[in-house]
Parts: structure tokens; sequence; C-alpha cells
């Protein structure tokens, strides 16, 4: 009976720590601004973030737009970025990880390119595109590209050798063992890309919007700081979040939905 009790009540504490967990967050939050520990020219109450979050919903000023389309232009610029990494970036690896002419042509580039971090590139970007959402795409794509070249090049590298070698027996060639073996073992590594790259592509958009943007939620933090409102920088940090989180909520639930059909 006990052995019982325990598993019906440790689901039900799972559910309630979260939320207990940020409950008393944000009620610590509140108290810590309300004794005057902090003061609101320095730091927001969650109560001053709720009251700009309802207003910034149909109240264009004073960043010059609502929140709604701060939020889809981070988006947009997001995905596309982070759509022409995967596209580009989980290919380029599988390749490099199989064909020494591939690895011999892109990895020094490659190398010379990676520790370069992408906000690096934003002055030559601004030269190049200006500031509309070529540019910060540029940036974006430069943040996620890299994650899924070394995790495609690291998964196509960690193919069993004995099965490589087994296939080779039976007369398989290069190009059959990197399409029917070499990719399928890549696969864990790739998927794991997908959410890696996220959240470099949604970190990257942002540094890039606080310096070179005139929409998105990391102009909308920019204005907040030049305006001196917290409240304003506090709600585009958490929108920040709360977006790249139901982003990444939605990716593990297709990746999940993916695997599940390779194995049947």
């Amino acid at each position: 009976m006990a052995y019982e009790e325990v598993k019906i009540k440790t689901p039900l504490l799972l559910r309630v720590l979260p939320v207990a967990s940020i409950l008393a967050f944000f009620g610590a939050w509140q108290l810590i601004i309300s004794l005057g520990i902090i003061p609101t020219t320095m730091l927001a109450s969650p109560s001053q973030v709720i009251s700009i979050f309802i207003e910034k919903l149909s109240e264009p000023n004073p960043d010059g737009a609502v929140l709604w389309v701060h939020a889809w232009t981070s988006i947009q610029e997001a995905f596309t970025g982070y759509l022409l990494a995967l596209l580009i970036g989980i290919p380029l690896g599988l390749l490099m990880g199989w064909f020494s002419v591939a690895e011999g042509l892109a990895r020094p580039i490659f190398e010379i390119i990676r520790p370069i971090p992408p906000i690096a590139w934003i002055p030559l970007t601004i030269f190049w595109f200006g500031i509309g959402i070529s540019g910060k795409v540029f940036i974006i794509w430069l943040g996620g590209i890299v994650p899924c070249v070394i995790n495609s090049f690291a998964g196509v590298r960690m193919t069993n050798p004995t099965l490589i070698q087994m296939a080779r027996t039976y007369g398989a060639t290069d190009w059959q063992i990197f399409t029917k073996l070499c990719i399928p073992s890549a696969l864990p590594m790739v998927f794991g890309a997908l959410q890696i790259a996220l959240a470099y592509c949604w970190t990257t958009l942002v540094a890039a919007e606080l310096l070179a943007a005139d929409t998105g939620l990391g102009y909308l933090i920019t204005m907040g700081r030049r305006l001196a409102m917290p409240d304003l920088v506090v709600l585009g940090m958490i929108m920040v979040g709360l977006t790249g989180a139901v982003i990444g909520v939605v990716i593990d639930w297709v990746e999940k939905r993916l695997l599940a059909g390779i194995r049947r």
C-alpha cells in the first residue's frame, strides 16, 4: 500500500513543484521591490511588468510598435536563419564526417570562422545588408550553423566501425554506407543539434537586435534602456525567454514524432 501511495503522489509532486518554485520566485521578486531593497528605477516589479505587458498589447508608444509586432519580427528572423543553418550545416557536417575530400575542403575554413563570435560580424553586416532582416538572418545563420556542422560531423564519426566493415565485406559502396548506415547512425546527434542551434540562433538574434534594428524583442530591450524604463527592459527579457521556450517545445515535439516514425 505504501509503495502504491508513493507512485500516486510522486507525479503530483512533480507537477506542483515547478508551479511552487515559479510562484516563490515572483513573490520574492515583488517583495524585494515593495520593501524598497531595490528601487524601481533599477528593477521593475512583476506587477509593473504585467501592467506594461497589457498596455503594449495595443499601444505602440514609446518604442514604435505593439508587442506582437516585436515578437513576430524576432520569430521571422530567428526561424529564417535557423532553417538556413539546418539546411546548410547538417548536410555539410555529414559530408565532412564521411568523405575526406569534403572534410579537406571545408574544415580549414570552418575552423577559422568557428571561433569568431557572430556579433563580431555585425559591423560588416551593417555595411553589406543595412539594418533590415537580411543582415540579422545572416548573423543568426552564423550562430546556428556551428552546432549543426559539429554534431552532424561527430554523429557520422561515431558510426560503429564493425558495421562499416561488415558492409564493405558485403560489397557496399562508400555512398551506400554513407546513406544507409552513417546518416541513420548520426540522427540522434543531428536531432541534438536542433535544440543547440535554436539556442545559439535565439541568443544571437537578441544580440543583433540590440545593436542594429528598428523592431524586435532585442530592440524593445534597447529602447527600454534608452528611455530609462526598467519595466520595458524586463518585459522584453521575459518575452525573449517565453518565446524561445515555446519554440523549443515545438521543436522537441517535432523531434519526438520524427524519431518515432523512423523507429517504426
